[in-house]
């Protein structure tokens, strides 16, 4: 028997629900214009009577077939609803109806990234930009949205067919060399960054010298980005974006080229100007360790899939994560997701319902699932996750999957600190990285919380140190293989299927491996003497 809340209720099912005076109130708007049906459906959305809502629009839409504004109305109604396939179907009859229709572009769009369909997604954004030039503001909106759904190909795809129909916009050439360098086209990224750079001065704003100075490793001074920083770093009307943006490169070129005590001065600068307007507490964050330290086990699921398996590669960010997932999902049964970042969202709505919730933790995993397996049928039978600090939250891990397997990327923590201090983060991630003293605080935490891990799941956590992985890249990742099933491949020698990588280590990674990382942290003590108080875990 269907419940009250099934989707596929009928109609007058609703309207009883509603009683007769609402019928009263239906009748009375007989005759009204579509704006006056659209503003009553506004009110009831607005006191959270969403059933009410769509009643109100499917009478409307029978007075107003034509009206495409309702039917939108309609449609943002059902998904507000969870009604997702009466959404679909009516915003794609919509679509076909009036191919360019931005809102319902995006509305299905949105649906469709929130279900793990983001081929679907793509597929929807790249038919609203198919021809001619569009308004830049509307291409970035889609950019960013590809961009956050892992589809980077699709996005510079768009990028330049708007360039290619002659948008000159400044900003959608730096769009289009971030993506270009996700995707290991370095060239073309240098093309459009150096346009950005020529045609709009707030380009320096938009971290492009960060993105140019990892375009390669800088062999001298003679590279003409070395002038390009430096006179960007004299401009008087520079603002604290930029003038970090600007450092940070500089940094990093030196860095290349051996400069330490130059490299050194220059990220010792960008750290205290990042670290000054990104706050992060010490002391909520040691509380939150110690509070997942005595959590107790949470139950785990009875039912689940043994037809894929779930790697987490986890670990403090900049200890090889990156290198690994590139590895191995070079085997053909392995699929790299990248860092997803959807773990931490079911997490917080586990709280908000409690741990031992079932049906809440069988919805969370759903939504995280169709993230994970998304619908480009890749043929994989293991799902990479590589997002780092994953590894606070083994537990729901564990719950939502007991067939999930964990990889544990471990790296000398004098490395490691350098590394992310000597990084970059965008959007406000990672706001520990500015402080050697945090970054430490942070390693000591992560290496706590992996031995109480191992106490639990010894059996499901597999480690690999950094050191060993870049001296002897062979035996380690055929260990791993051998440990997680899989049937033998030359990883060293197969080009990886992954097209996008969007870390700090999306030159690295694409390069043969290399050990010159390995105790780096030695060039820096002369001038950072920070790094000696860290201890060597």
């Amino acid at each position: 028997m269907q419940g009250a809340d099934d989707p596929n209720r009928a109609e007058p099912d609703r309207r009883r629900a509603h009683g007769g005076l609402f019928d009263t109130q239906l009748t009375e708007l007989n005759g009204s214009l579509e704006a006056d049906w659209l503003e009553r459906a506004r009110t009831l959305v607005v006191s959270n009577d969403i059933d009410a809502a769509a009643i109100v629009l499917t009478s409307a839409i029978a007075a107003h077939p034509d009206s495409s504004d309702l039917r939108l109305a309609l449609a943002g109604v059902y998904q507000q609803n969870r009604h997702f396939a009466k959404a679909e179907k009516l915003l794609r009859e919509l679509l076909t109806q009036y191919p360019d229709n931005v809102a319902a572009s995006f509305l299905l769009a949105r649906m469709l990234s929130h279900q793990g369909r983001l081929q679907a997604m793509a597929s929807t954004l790249r038919g609203l930009f198919h021809h001619g030039v569009h308004d830049a503001d509307l291409v970035i909106q889609a950019v960013e949205l590809l961009d956050e759904g892992g589809r980077q190909t699709d996005a510079a795809a768009i990028c330049e067919d708007e360039i290619a129909a002659g948008s000159a916009d400044p900003r959608l050439h730096a769009y289009a060399g971030m993506l270009h360098i996700q995707l290991g086209e370095f060239e073309q990224a240098r093309e459009r960054y150096m346009y950005a750079v020529a045609n709009d001065k707030r380009a320096f704003e938009w971290n492009i010298p960060i993105g140019l100075s990892s375009l390669q490793r800088y062999e001298d001074l003679s590279h003409a980005d070395f002038e390009l920083f430096r006179n960007g770093l004299k401009q008087f009307d520079l603002n604290d974006q930029a003038r970090t943006s600007l450092q940070f490169a500089l940094g990093k070129a030196h860095d290349d080229i051996g400069d330490f005590a130059q490299a050194a001065r220059y990220f010792r600068d960008a750290n205290a100007m990042v670290r000054a307007t990104n706050p992060w507490s010490r002391k909520h964050w040691q509380h939150a360790i110690a509070s997942r330290l005595v959590a107790k086990a949470r139950p785990c699921r009875g039912d689940f899939s043994t037809d894929w398996t779930p790697l987490f590669i986890v670990g403090v960010p900049r200890s090889g994560t990156t290198l690994t997932a590139e590895l191995l999902s070079r085997h053909p049964d392995v699929c790299n997701r990248g860092e997803l970042h959807w773990l931490p969202k079911v997490a917080q709505q586990l709280e908000l319902t409690g741990h031992d919730n079932t049906a809440q933790l069988e919805h969370a995993t759903s939504i995280y699932e169709a993230q994970l397996l998304q619908d480009d049928d890749t043929g994989a039978k293991w799902f990479i996750d590589k997002e780092p600090l994953n590894l606070l939250r083994l537990d729901l891990i564990m719950a939502m999957y007991p067939n999930a397997r964990i990889i544990f990327c471990r790296r000398n923590s004098r490395d490691t600190a350098l590394s992310l201090w000597s990084q970059y983060f965008t959007g406000g991630a990672q706001a520990y990285a500015y402080d050697l003293v945090d970054i430490a605080t942070v390693i000591q935490s992560c290496n706590r919380m992996m031995s109480h891990w191992l106490t639990r799941y010894a059996r499901s956590i597999h480690v690999v140190h950094y050191e060993e992985l870049t001296s002897n890249p062979t035996s380690c990742v055929s260990q791993l293989a051998s440990w997680l099933g899989l049937s033998e491949c030359d990883y060293l020698n197969t080009k990886n299927r992954q097209a996008s990588i969007n870390t700090g280590s999306l030159w690295q990674a694409r390069q043969p491996v290399y050990i010159r990382s390995v105790e780096r942290w030695r060039n820096y003590a002369p001038y950072l003497p920070e790094l000696l108080r860290i201890p060597i875990e």
